[in-house]
Formats: structure tokens, sequence, C-alpha cells
């Protein structure tokens, strides 16, 4: 961990709780009185994300990766979607891969990348697919009457190279890139619940 790094853990650390021990380290007590009142200072980001890969080689065979999470700052034991097969990203060299990224909790609970694959295999093109994967998770919420969603984004491939991306909560659909005897391209999939994101 580098000294600017650390010095934005212990930012972190000192506001999760005024019920703990850690308080504002010395060498911290200038920054944080340019702090902003909401506690908030503009350089410490948390950042987050996770990298997803689907291939079909010349042969025809399928391959997907998947990243960790880069989420700053997890709860220690935390594990999330990625590591977890079916959740963050399934295979299946007869079908197709999926992907996921957002919310490791509810991708696990739902199995997400798993079940767009076995809807692809019933036969739904990777966009429908992906699309079912949100409208899965979104009922779940519904059936305890809550009103949030977390914001889960979702790749798709299938054997004849057809894909598809969805993103379920923002402001914009999901996109991912696209290569292929075409060349490069931005292909924009689908948004489920718009919701102006933060800036």
């Amino acid at each position: 961990m580098t000294e600017k790094a650390r010095d934005k853990w212990l930012q972190w650390k000192e506001r999760r709780s005024d019920r703990d021990d850690w308080g504002p380290p010395d060498h911290l007590k200038k920054v944080n009185k340019d702090q902003k009142s909401s506690g908030e200072n503009e350089d410490d980001e948390r950042h987050h994300g996770t990298t997803n890969v689907l291939a079909i080689d010349k042969n025809g065979d399928i391959a997907g990766i998947t990243s960790t999470s880069g989420l700053s700052f997890k709860i220690p034991g935390r594990v999330g979607d990625s590591p977890i097969i079916g959740a963050g990203l399934y295979v299946d060299n007869e079908v197709g891969a999926a992907a996921a990224t957002g919310r490791g909790e509810d991708v696990i609970k739902s199995c997400s990348s798993f079940y767009i694959v076995m809807r692809m295999k019933e036969g739904r093109t990777p966009q429908e697919a992906c699309d079912d994967a949100v409208h899965l998770i979104a009922s779940k919420y519904k059936a305890i009457n809550s009103d949030y969603l977390p914001d889960e984004d979702f790749v798709a491939i299938n054997k004849k190279g057809e894909y598809g991306c969805t993103q379920m909560m923002g402001d914009s659909k999901g996109r991912m890139s696209v290569i292929n005897s075409d060349g490069y391209r931005i292909h924009e999939g689908s948004l489920h619940f718009y919701q102006e994101r933060r800036r």
C-alpha cells in the first residue's frame, strides 16, 4: 500500500463510525480541516469495478475470465461473486458464457451468470437472457416490498457469436466492447431502471 492509499484508507476508517477508536491520525489533521462539511474529500474516491472478457475462438470454443472486484476498503472476510463459478462468471462450451459486475451479494444469491447461460440454452438471445437476470433480481426485491434495487451489469455471448449486455440502474444503457472480424465497436445494450448517477 502506498502512503497516499494508506492515508485515504485511514480517512475512510475514521468516518465509518463515531463509536470506535479511530480518531483523526496526526498526519491527517490538516486534511480533515480542509474537508467539506459532508465529511467527504474529493480526493477520497472509493474505486470499484470488475473486468469481464468473453470470447469464442476459431474452433468455436468459448472462454471467459473475470477479475476480482476493485472495491476499495472491502470488509475483511468478504467474498465477492467473481471467484464463485456460476455467480460472477459461467461458461458452457455448448451454449455460451455470461459474466457480471455490480453488487456481488445479489449476483451470488441469484447465480446470475449460470442463470443467463441456462436462459440462452432455452433459446433466449444473449440480450434477452441478460435482461431476464435483471428482472429476476428486481423480482426478489419486489417480493420483500423493498424500494432498493442494486446496480448490476451483465454481459453474455452465445455459441453463434451473438452478444448482449444490460445495466440494471443508471442514466445510460449498458455498454460493452466488441472485437470480431468486423473490427472494434462499442455495443449498446439495455437499461432497466433509470436513476441519475451522483456526480
